[in-house]
Parts: C-alpha cells; structure tokens; sequence
C-alpha cells in the first residue's frame, strides 16, 4: 500500500506544529520543497495566498475526508468493473467466433505455417492463467526473440502465471541466454537443464500442448484431448525431476540474489502459510506464489513444506 507521507512532509508538518501551527510559505518551500507541495496537496498545510502563510490543519479532519473521496472512488471504480464485462462482451464474442476451435471428434490440429503456428500461441498464451510448461532443447536461445518471449513472460508472471523451462545443457555456455534466465528467475520463472535429448514442447494450463508435427519443428500439432495433454505434462515432470538447478546469476557474471523481500522469508521461517504471508504483508496470494516459486528455484525445494524448513534451518 502506498505511504500518504513520507519522512520528510512528517517532519515538516511537526516542525510546522512546534512554530505555533503557522509558517510562511516561501519558507517552507525553501525548505522542502516536494513535502510542502506534499503537505498543501493532501490539505493538511492551509495555504492562505493573501499573507502567503500555510496553517496546519487537524489530520484527523483530514484522514475522514480522504477516507470519503476513496470510498466514493471505490465505490465509483466497482460500478465500472461491474460494467466492463457487459461493454465488451460483444467483442469477446466475435472473438471466440474469429478462433477456429478443431471438431471435438478432431481433438489434434496440425499448422503448417509458422506464422500462423505463432499467432495461435500468442492467443492461447494470453488465455493462460495457471501455469505454462515449457521443454526448449538445443543450446542459445535466439536472441532476436528474447525480448519479446521477456515481454511476454514478465506479464504471465504480473498475472500469477506458473512458468517453467527446461533447457539442454548448451543455454548455459550463450552469456545473453543466461543473462535472460537469470532476469526472469528474479520475477519468477524457474529454469533448469537437462543433459538428454528431449522434445520441443509447450502446455498451457495442463489443456493445450503444443508440439512439433516434423523433424524440423515446421509444423505443429495443437492438442486439446484431456489423455494426450496429461501423458506429455507426466512426461515434462518425470524430465524436470531429473533436471538440474543451475546458478544462471552466476553464469550471467553477477550475484545471485533471490529478489524476495526478507520479511516474506521471515513469515516463511515461522511457518506461516502463504495466505497469512499476503494478509500479513498486504499483498496479493498471486504476488506472494510468485515470490514463493522464486524462493524455491533459489533453494532447489521441490515444495513450500521443504522450503519453509530450509527458511528455518537457515535463521537457527
């Protein structure tokens, strides 16, 4: 949650009180600058232009105005998130109506075109919002791509979105490969290597797996049927179980932190679970899953159970 005031607009206010409740404005704004507008804009400094003074004001009176703007506003945003689905509802529809779904006796689609093979992804990655599984083999990733897979990924990740790659043990000579893994295991993503020839695959939301139809992955299979989906997603965990954790900060040339703040890690170490670490830090369940999974990527722990225990093995 956003602070109203920070250090420096509560020492001026108190300092504002210590000299009677009353100093000149040119004063104030010489003397800090930000926390005098800060001050003035949120109404607890009074700025009377016909003596250019500023008058403190009772925060209280302050707090029950503010307080009634942001639940007006609230109230005002909830009635137009209410609203949004019906706006667009119409759009939704000529959407799903655009999306050519296979014949539910075909439940395996297969594209020639890379163009297109990319463009159905694209909209089935931003339908995503559980989790996308990912099996890259071969060495460097290529590197005109990366920016926009970053793009992609670092919003799947805002959203709560469980990302996971595999790659084959060549990624970790390629420094900008590294590099790319090691931004994104500090949003989230978790990545290992696995030293044995695996397929190129895709599966979002444990639904639809994507994977190649030809030897050189010019064509793929889109598939949808509940049996073949699980039989890739059990053969994706049998290979990220032998995969191996790799330091990609430090094949990047940099510490390796784990970006997560310390008193998550303390609420962890105390055995708290992950709802009551949101509601103690005031954050989302989706941010504090995130944190979590960077957390186990960082101490190689299979599940939150051994996490917490390595949290307090670590603080003995």
């Amino acid at each position: 949650m956003t602070e109203l005031l920070d250090d420096a607009s509560r020492r001026l206010y108190r300092e504002v009180l210590a000299r009677g409740g009353r100093v000149m404005f040119r004063e104030a704004l010489a003397q800090a600058p930000d926390a005098t507008r800060r001050l003035v804009g949120l109404g607890l400094l009074v700025h009377f232009e016909s003596d250019e003074s500023l008058t403190a004001v009772n925060p209280r009176t302050v707090a029950a105005r503010l307080s009634s703007e942001l639940r007006t506003e609230a109230g005002r945003r909830l009635a137009e998130a209410e609203r949004t689905p019906a706006q667009l509802d119409g759009l939704a529809q000529a959407f799903e109506a655009s999306v050519r779904r296979p014949d539910r006796t075909t439940v395996v689609r297969h594209v020639d075109r890379m163009e297109e093979i990319r463009h159905r992804v694209l909209q089935i990655e931003s339908e995503a919002h559980e989790e996308i599984l990912a099996a890259q083999p071969g060495g460097a990733r290529p590197v005109a791509r990366m920016a926009k897979t970053r793009q992609h990924n670092e919003t799947a990740l805002a959203g709560g979105v469980e990302l996971r790659t595999l790659y084959q043990p060549g990624a970790t000579t390629d420094r900008p490969t590294a590099a790319y893994a090691a931004e994104l295991s500090d949003r989230g993503q978790r990545f290992r290597v696995l030293d044995e020839p695996f397929r190129r695959m895709l599966v979002f939301d444990r639904k639809v797996a994507v994977v190649p139809a030809a030897d050189d992955d010019a064509s793929a299979a889109f598939v949808e049927d509940p049996v073949l989906v699980a039989l890739l997603v059990e053969r994706f965990e049998r290979d990220w179980a032998r995969a191996t954790v790799v330091d990609w900060h430090a094949l990047a040339g940099r510490p390796r932190e784990s970006g997560v703040p310390p008193e998550l890690t303390d609420l962890l170490a105390a055995g708290l679970t992950q709802r009551a670490i949101a509601s103690r830090l005031g954050l989302s369940e989706r941010t504090v899953a995130a944190h979590l999974a960077r957390l186990r990527e960082h101490h190689g722990a299979e599940t939150l159970f051994q996490l917490g225990w390595l949290m307090r093995k670590g603080t003995r």
